[in-house]
């Protein structure tokens, strides 16, 4: 039997059971156009009403194997959620077949499976019912359900007075908790707090290491590979990439032209001229490996004499958040006057992050920081390829010994 561990690597040979088999599945919709404008032409031509047919799926050949992660990635309207939902059989498709090997718990829809003039505890027993479970067994595991949720003064209130992300707990708890073979997710996890997604990744990560099959619907493609063993991108219906989850995200990335727009700010007594980008030997490169050396120089001009400015440099990655920041102030480097032409390098020995796109802002401030005399933000970015040992932003080193106690 294969195994599948991080990256979709196998480490036993034979041949991998099946989870979950798409056989050219498509699947469509009507779209409907309505032209009447008045109740009386509504009723004289209420068989005429014309629709075209969308198919929101188009031939999805796909198996996920059991124990593994699947991470599925895609615009709006790609046919995702759409996928899942066939998985759990809420819609049926138009041509093929799913196969689902195993119990299936799903968390879809926010509040999906729950009666909102029901209690939570009400609903506890009734999603667990809707999986299949009895009554004596939901009663085994109702405290491990309200325990994880964290809504337990709340717990016999009405959910329909729920906030959303008290909905994501109520759900969240329940899918997990009822040990399902194969867990599907569409996009939840973006609504509760953060400590609450940590707590759910946590426990993803959990399942994971008990072999059990997810399926994760995100719009957060960085997630998707950072805990997927294979990423599948859906566009238009059909299966555009399927493979290693950072190369799928990184070619994604591309695409979607996720690259924010550079912005521009400042007195610009001394501005910024030009923004390089150097490998080792000094050429200029948007790709490294993660521990190869960088260098960032900054041409700039000063328009008059500028005494004691701070050349500041930062990496963020494509939704904006800050992964590295430093200037010369902080370095301990003084640059008494600038006056006319000249740069700076930002020189990094070795670069210890990870897979994916990185965007560099750079700026020039006053000694007081009162005064930004120039600042352009995501003006630059670059590339980084890992060994795939590591996930996450940074690689450190790591030494792993064992022995028995």
């Amino acid at each position: 039997m294969e195994t599948l561990v991080k990256g979709g690597e196998l480490i036993k040979s034979g041949k991998p059971d099946p989870a979950v088999e798409v056989i050219g599945v498509s699947k469509c919709f009507r779209l409907y156009h309505d032209y009447n404008v008045n109740l009386k032409e509504k009723l004289i031509n209420w068989r005429k009403r014309g629709y075209d047919l969308f198919w929101a799926l188009d031939d999805i050949n796909l198996t996920i194997h059991r124990g593994e992660t699947l991470g599925m990635i895609g615009p709006n309207g790609s046919g995702k959620s759409t996928l899942l939902r066939m998985m759990t059989r809420i819609m049926k498709p138009n041509k093929g077949e799913i196969k689902v090997h195993g119990k299936i718990a799903a968390l879809l829809d926010l509040g999906a499976g729950f009666h909102p003039d029901l209690t939570g505890r009400e609903n506890i027993y009734l999603n667990a019912s809707i999986l299949g479970f009895s009554k004596k067994e939901v009663d085994a595991i109702f405290d491990e359900i309200v325990e994880f949720s964290e809504l337990g003064p709340f717990i016999d209130n009405q959910v329909k007075n729920y906030s959303s992300g008290m909905y994501v707990r109520l759900g969240f708890s329940v899918a997990i908790n009822v040990d399902p073979e194969i867990l599907l997710i569409d996009e939840v996890l973006a609504v509760g707090d953060e400590s609450f997604q940590a707590k759910c990744l946590e426990r993803i990560y959990s399942l994971q290491r008990s072999g059990k099959t997810i399926v994760l619907v995100t719009h957060n493609s960085d997630l998707a590979a950072q805990i997927s063993d294979r990423v599948l991108w859906l566009e238009y219906g059909k299966i555009r990439k399927l493979g290693d989850p950072w190369e799928v995200v990184s070619e994604y990335h591309e695409a979607m032209s996720i690259q924010p727009k550079e912005e521009e700010s400042g007195t610009q007594d001394i501005f910024i001229r030009e923004v390089d980008v150097l490998d080792k030997a000094g050429n200029p490169s948007h790709s490294f490996q993660t521990n190869e050396p960088l260098v960032v120089r900054v041409h700039y001009e000063a328009q008059r004499p500028i005494d004691h400015p701070i050349f500041g440099l930062s990496f963020y990655d494509h939704q904006g958040l800050m992964v590295y920041g430093t200037n010369t102030q902080l370095r301990g480097y003084d640059i008494s006057l600038a006056e006319g032409r000249g740069r700076v390098d930002f020189s990094i020995p070795n670069l210890t992050m990870l897979d994916g796109r990185y965007f560099i802002s750079v700026d020039i401030r006053s000694r007081d920081g009162e005064t930004l005399y120039h600042s352009l933000d995501k003006t630059r970015h670059f590339d980084v390829k890992s060994s795939g040992r590591d996930i996450g932003y940074l690689s450190l080193d790591c030494d792993i010994s064992w022995m028995e106690e």
